[in-house]
């Protein structure tokens, strides 16, 4: 497969998202979870007619999307998922709050599991919750969820946990048996699980995704599933997720979801959702893959010539890298530093929580040029220091 190739720069800064609105054009931006690609031409060309049709109105209630899911589901994952039980929302973090709100009471605690996405630390307060942290363990081939921990926080009364699955900043793939077990501790403990699957189409090759209801049947009955098109494909604007549910009794708690939580929808979102999904645009997501693989490695050898003490392991998915820059002596937030003296934006790792301290998160979603003069600048100032 012959690797998607990002747009040039200077067509890059004339996009008006955030990537390429926050800082100085002196500034190389790899911090935002955006890429450099161009759009599957499915979704342009669909769009393109509906700007057209100056078809712009309300989403309806079944904008196709549910059966492009799961038909996308089933190549990409091997999974069966039933349409009837899919929902649509605004966004995957809106999702989750709301599936929270429906299956806890104000103050119950949610374990997270650090580093992790910094807005599930307001997600759970904003669904009424309590954070609960039960970090990652490291493993000799990356992170692993700490099960012990987690039946431990259930045991003394949290009642959900919210998953990351890819993880986000780690890149770490859970395996099935994971999964399966943290499934059978949730269901001794009469407690709910929130996966977080927005990285799932981004998985490389050599790991294996496991969506989280298809783990076992203890996760399909305590288990929801919050997942979009808008990481692998660039939509973050569009505004259109899926809430996914396997189990009678967990699609009546989605089902029972005000009717505006699936009104925020957006009308464009759900188009290029479809688009996204269907097969049409398999070759564009594998040669996105093909790219983002070269990259996960490149960074690797990048890294190994200009910053040697970095630490970092290749992402299992996605396009996020999170790299420890602790020995360098650059404090609990390095990518401070670098944006001010390198001229490159990187994520700051504290926000991931404590064990982000000395760590930055690199997106890697853009030319392997742009990689490259990232990595030389970062290099240039540790040679300075």
């Amino acid at each position: 497969m012959t690797p998607l190739a990002a747009l040039p720069v200077d067509e890059l800064r004339r996009r008006s998202s955030t990537k390429w609105r926050t800082y100085p054009a002196d500034v190389l931006p790899l911090f935002v979870a955006e890429t450099d690609f161009p759009m599957a031409p499915a979704i342009t060309a669909r769009l393109h007619d509906a700007v057209a049709l100056g078809d712009t109105g309300y989403t309806p209630p079944d904008p196709g999307i549910r059966t492009a899911f799961a038909a996308f589901a089933k190549r990409r994952f091997d999974w069966d998922v039933d349409p009837a039980r899919v929902r649509t929302t605004c966004d995957v973090m809106m999702g989750v709050v709301e599936i929270l709100r429906a299956v806890i009471r104000p103050g119950d605690r949610v374990v997270v599991t650090p580093p992790v996405y910094p807005p599930f630390y307001d997600c759970v307060p904003e669904a009424g919750g309590v954070v609960q942290r039960v970090p990652l363990l490291p493993a000799a081939d990356g992170w692993r969820l700490d099960l012990a921990g987690i039946e431990a926080a259930f045991a003394d009364g949290a009642t959900a946990l919210l998953l990351c699955n890819p993880h986000n900043p780690t890149g770490t793939v859970h395996t099935r048996e994971a999964l399966a077990e943290l499934a059978e501790i949730a269901r001794r403990h009469g407690a709910r699980v929130v996966s977080d699957e927005i990285h799932a189409p981004l998985t490389h090759p050599g790991a294996t995704f496991t969506p989280f209801l298809a783990a076992s049947a203890a996760a399909a009955e305590v288990g929801f599933a919050v997942t979009s098109a808008s990481k692998a494909f660039n939509l973050a604007g569009l505004k259109c997720a899926l809430m996914v549910t396997a189990a009678a009794d967990t699609a009546r708690v989605v089902a029972a979801l005000p009717a505006e939580v699936e009104w925020r929808t957006g009308l464009f979102g759900a188009m290029a959702g479809v688009a996204a999904f269907d097969e049409a645009s398999d070759a564009w997501l594998d040669a996105l893959l093909a790219a983002l693989d070269e990259n996960r490695r490149l960074l690797a050898d990048l890294l190994a010539e200009h910053v040697s003490a970095a630490r970092y392991r290749i992402p299992d998915a996605g396009y996020l890298a999170w790299v420890d820059l602790s020995a360098l002596g650059w404090g609990d937030d390095p990518a401070v530093r670098i944006l001010r003296d390198a001229k490159v934006a990187l994520h700051y790792g504290p926000r991931f929580g404590t064990e982000g301290a000395g760590h930055v998160r690199i997106n890697f979603g853009c030319s392997p040029d742009v990689l490259r003069e990232a990595v030389t600048r970062i290099g240039a100032l540790v040679a300075a220091s």
